[in-house]
């Protein structure tokens, strides 16, 4: 088993493509044709697989893939006390599809019947001695599409102010960190995209519209993240990750991380932050000057695409964040999951693995300490 704490040199963000099998066997769950115990079946036999190729790929933390979710997000938020999940139509990652929102409905709260739980210590049994990282979307997820951007929310308020929801929705997040923690989790990363409408200016625009000062908002995303570690146990490491959306190899957000990078990179609760860098819309390296004594995992290899990056290229890059940050503080990844929702990116099964290969391969070019 390793022994290094994470991010590792090289690390995973979280989600992989969905088999061809556990696809068709969610539509037969869909259709009425087999039991829930049945997908379940072919869920534990899917991420029982994943894991050994996980394994093979030299990864010192695994995953489930998120193979049980049909989202990377509403998934987990749905088994929260006080979250309703509703569908609706959009075309926000440019291309008109089904999709599915969130909004508080009452006082939020953690449940201790959670099914990630149950979900985690399948995985943690499945992947014996090797560490298994755990993803779950950050509080913020909350803050932003269920009571910020919900116009349900709007019509009928839980809280009297954000105040108020904040305080409860870090206790939620404490008590969802500690659960984890007694179900053996030891590596626990918080997926939080909503930092992105931050400063993504199409997003600042719908925020002001809604009646909120995303300039405001920054502050009270970074003192709920705060709250929500608070209390933290001090041998489980906890990072976040932070794209700019992942939907069919699309995305959401643009622009740079200059406005949230000195109060997210502020939060020392956080042992490292997985952040987007693999095209221009992600701005240069500048913002990671406000990096206090944290790892930066450099997501350098896109999942947008199967085409292989150049390592040199990539070398080059790291060369270039380790004059802001310094290289023993750096790691390398994937700039996303492959798999953010059931759909998956548009790229082959096989190119999930060629990509691990390169991410490791130019890791232990570039640190003595990669493996």
């Amino acid at each position: 088993m390793h022994t290094q704490k994470g991010p590792f040199r090289y690390d995973i963000v979280g989600s992989f493509l969905r088999p061809a099998g556990l696809k068709e066997a969610r539509e037969q769950f869909a259709a009425g044709t087999i039991t829930k115990e049945a997908l379940t079946q072919v869920e534990n036999d899917c991420i029982t697989t994943l894991i050994a190729q996980e394994k093979e790929a030299g990864l010192h933390a695994v995953t489930d893939g998120e193979f049980r979710r049909r989202w990377w997000h509403l998934d987990f938020l749905a088994g929260l006390n006080g979250v309703t999940v509703y569908d609706f139509e959009t075309a926000g990652f440019g291309v008109k599809k089904m999709m599915q929102g969130t909004y508080l409905s009452g006082p939020i709260s953690f449940s201790a019947e959670h099914p990630f739980l149950e979900h985690f210590r399948f995985t943690r049994q499945a992947a014996g001695d090797t560490l298994v990282k755990q993803t779950i979307p950050g509080p913020n997820m909350v803050t932003l599409d269920s009571v910020v951007l919900s116009q349900q929310y709007k019509a009928a308020p839980v809280y009297p102010d954000l105040d108020a929801l904040a305080s409860d929705l870090a206790k939620t997040y404490q008590e969802a960190i500690r659960a984890f923690y007694d179900a053996g989790c030891r590596y626990l990363q918080l997926d939080d995209t909503s930092w992105g409408a931050l400063f993504s200016q199409r997003f600042r625009d719908r925020i002001q519209s809604c009646g909120y000062d995303p300039d405001h908002l920054i502050d009270v995303f970074g003192d709920i993240t705060t709250e929500a570690l608070k209390g933290r146990p001090a041998d489980m490491t906890i990072t976040t990750h932070m794209c700019k959306g992942n939907f069919m190899s699309r995305w959401l957000y643009e622009g740079t991380y200059e406005k949230i990078a000195r109060r997210l990179l502020a939060i020392e609760g956080f042992d490292g932050f997985f952040l987007e860098y693999d095209d221009e819309r992600s701005g240069g390296f500048e913002p990671l000057r406000y990096l206090k004594g944290q790892k930066l995992v450099l997501g350098l290899v896109t999942t947008k695409s199967g085409a292989l990056e150049d390592p040199d290229r990539i070398r080059a890059r790291i060369a270039e964040a380790a004059k802001i940050v310094p290289l023993e503080q750096l790691c390398l990844s994937p700039q996303c999951g492959f798999s953010s929702t059931q759909e998956g990116n548009a790229i082959e099964a096989a190119s999930q693995w060629k990509k691990l290969a390169l991410v490791r391969e130019i890791a232990r070019s570039v640190w003595p300490d990669a493996d």
